[in-house]
């Protein structure tokens, strides 16, 4: 008998041990962000400026001069050596240059096409002949592209701290 007290004790324990599971209702279309990854230090909060509005801030900009922000834009090309820059759109075919902060962090080299939001310091600087071909020769361009560059070129500047790459 006592043998049949102690197994009851048993299985009585086990069975107000067990956990219930109560099923919340779920919402009929649950809100989820956009899936991003982040390269380098994380994007803060708060505005970011679209495409033609930076494209604004860049025609008050004068070479020697560097303004704190962030804007989203679209990925026209990446260094297919090691994804240390890119070339963001801007309106009118124009690009801007994007380099990372003390060369501290890289962005996948297949993210031509997609959006981005960098933070940083964009700038305008006179880029000379040898480093725009050395550019060309990094994005895959053909021979006959870096052949036609000559001369210095005033561009578009951006060092970011931090990317939000979006998937």
């Amino acid at each position: 008998m006592k043998q049949i007290n102690i197994l009851l004790v048993i299985l009585w324990i086990f069975t107000a041990c067990k956990e219930t599971k109560t099923q919340s209702p779920q919402p009929e279309s649950p809100e989820e962000g956009p899936v991003f990854t982040t390269a380098g230090a994380p994007v803060s909060d708060g505005e970011v400026l679209a495409e033609g509005a930076m494209a604004d801030l860049y025609g008050q900009i004068k070479p020697g001069d560097t303004v704190l922000t962030r804007f989203e834009g679209e990925v026209v090309s990446v260094c297919q050596m090691k994804g240390c820059w890119m070339r963001l759109a801007l309106p009118d075919e124009k690009t801007v240059m994007v380099r990372f902060k003390d060369y501290g962090f890289f962005v996948p080299k297949d993210i031509s096409g997609g959006k981005v939001v960098v933070e940083g310091k964009a700038y305008v600087s006179e880029v000379d002949e040898a480093e725009r071909r050395h550019m060309a020769q990094d994005a895959g361009q053909p021979d006959s592209l870096i052949a036609a560059i000559r001369g210095p070129e005033m561009q578009m500047g951006f060092e970011a701290s931090g990317v939000r790459i979006f998937r």
